[in-house]
């Protein structure tokens, strides 16, 4: 498979794709910096433009990072002032901090309004809120009376509660127990940042955050599993954000976070042998029919693969098309080449 052309790097760089972050830097003849994809500066001309496949390389050649895309920190990474009020509102979710909160640690409310609504598609208040609803389902499944569980959460009042519960989990506290928690984390990689799902019994999704059809995995997760996805903790939130980054520092190749995933039977059986292509290998969706005994099934083969939520640890990156070329992929065809290619280039 070729490598991206001068050309390809150019046009993505001029439209600021997100899903080629990770893949190149481009470095401004006329400036000596190298910025990020997606950096909002003026673009320069293709004669004073040159690419590099990292930021070191770019370093090496003279250049020096860019001031405004900052090209040597991880894309979309967590602001540590916003890390820190993630970390306080989870530990303690019966607190309701408040813009005048925010003013005292000397945090500008604004800069938390915008970054939670880019990266959580909600404010910080809904999120606090969403914290707190996930609190309290927890406590009321574990047996604790609705009262309890509500002011233990930090709500002043029933009433308050129950509607807040309501507009959330979509039924009266009382009648939820037949509900399932999803808790959801985003965290960030070197092709960008990844959003993580999981249940009790393991992770559900895992998908680049810019991901086409995100929000339809979404609700197919909810409808099938009966369930709200609530920011929250779950043991395997972390573990799976653990192995992903060992996989892009080249110490695993190998999966061991469990997984949920609902489907049919048919998608299932696909996803199990999915998982059975090994690392820095393709085949193509002819061979992943006949490998399910079902050689002329490789449309219905190719549509759950599609169908994947969980991508890396289900590699459906490792599909390609029976003439070698690459096809379709959720994250971005760019995504899926660098990881075919950096997966071919550790398993030598």
């Amino acid at each position: 498979m070729s490598k991206l052309t001068f050309q390809e790097k150019y046009d993505a760089m001029f439209r600021k794709d997100p899903s080629f972050e990770g893949l190149f830097v481009t470095a401004v003849k006329t400036t000596g910096v190298f910025c990020r994809p997606v950096c909002p500066a003026r673009k320069p001309k293709p004669e004073n433009v040159e690419f590099y496949e990292s930021a070191q390389e770019a370093i090496h050649q003279g250049f020096r990072p860019c001031l405004v895309c900052k090209p040597m920190e991880q894309a979309n990474k967590t602001p540590y002032h916003i890390q820190l009020l993630i970390d306080e509102i989870s530990a303690n979710v019966e607190l309701r901090l408040k813009d005048a909160d925010l003013r005292r640690r000397k945090i500008e409310p604004i800069q938390v309004r915008r970054w939670f609504q880019k990266n959580h598609n909600m404010s910080f208040q809904a999120f606090q809120r969403m914290l707190r609803i996930n609190a309290a389902f927890t406590k009321i499944g574990n047996g604790q009376t609705v009262t309890v569980s509500a002011f233990d959460t930090g709500y002043q009042s029933l009433s308050g509660f129950n509607g807040s519960f309501r507009a959330i989990v979509g039924k009266a506290p009382t009648a939820s127990k037949d509900k399932t928690i999803i808790n959801i984390t985003r965290f960030t990689t070197p092709l960008g940042p990844m959003f993580a799902c999981a249940t009790k019994q393991g992770i559900c999704l895992l998908e680049f955050t810019n991901r086409r059809m995100l929000e339809t995995e979404f609700e197919e997760l909810k409808k099938r599993l009966n369930a709200v996805i609530l920011p929250g903790e779950n043991r395997f939130l972390s573990q799976v954000e653990k192995e992903i980054l060992e996989y892009f520092n080249r110490t695993r190749k190998v999966f061991a976070v469990p997984l949920h995933t609902p489907g049919t039977d048919f998608q299932n059986e696909v996803w199990k042998k999915l998982q059975q292509v090994q690392y820095g290998k393709t085949i193509s969706y002819k061979q992943l029919a006949i490998r399910m005994e079902c050689p002329t099934a490789v449309r219905a083969v190719a549509s759950a693969n599609g169908r994947n939520r969980i991508a890396i640890i289900i590699p459906c990156h490792r599909i390609i098309g029976e003439n070698g070329d690459l096809t379709g992929y959720g994250g971005g065809l760019p995504r899926k080449k660098w990881m075919i290619d950096f997966e071919k280039q550790n398993s030598e």
